[in-house]
């Protein structure tokens, strides 16, 4: 226990080090810096083209349906990759959580595609005929 004390305080050294730099570049930013406000400051910046309609446009719910759908699904690789790391030391029975993990997946998906959670355009109807749904942007 006494020979890994010195890790911690070096560890601690260097944290607080951190912690003052960060403090200190803050604070010269602040004393330094300019503090002119104008009517210019407070339009947004569209790369030298006079600003039309308000600054913030709403997106389209699906993209945030998608995104976070995308990042779920990501994190489920890792572990899959993790589970393909160690395949040898696992085993059957590691073999067969990941195939019980990769069904949940797959059970998880399917849901989403019946639920129409990865559509993004007019869904057919059931008797074959297009529906037209106009969603706000």
């Amino acid at each position: 226990m006494a020979e890994a004390a010195p890790d911690y305080i070096a560890l601690g050294i260097y944290a607080g080090a951190s912690f003052l730099l960060i403090v200190l570049l803050l604070a010269l930013s602040r004393f330094l810096g300019r503090r002119t406000r104008g009517p210019a400051k407070d339009e947004p910046f569209e790369g030298g083209i006079r600003p039309s309609g308000p600054a913030r446009v709403g997106e389209r719910v699906p993209y945030y349906l998608v995104a976070v759908l995308f990042l779920v699904f990501d994190l489920e690789a890792v572990f899959i990759v993790s589970f393909a790391l160690a395949f040898d030391a696992l085993g059957f029975a590691g073999f067969v959580q990941i195939a019980f993990f990769i069904g949940v997946l797959l059970v998880a998906l399917w849901y989403l595609l019946r639920a129409g959670a990865l559509d993004w355009g007019p869904r057919a109807a059931r008797g074959g005929e297009a529906v037209s749904k106009e969603r706000p942007i």
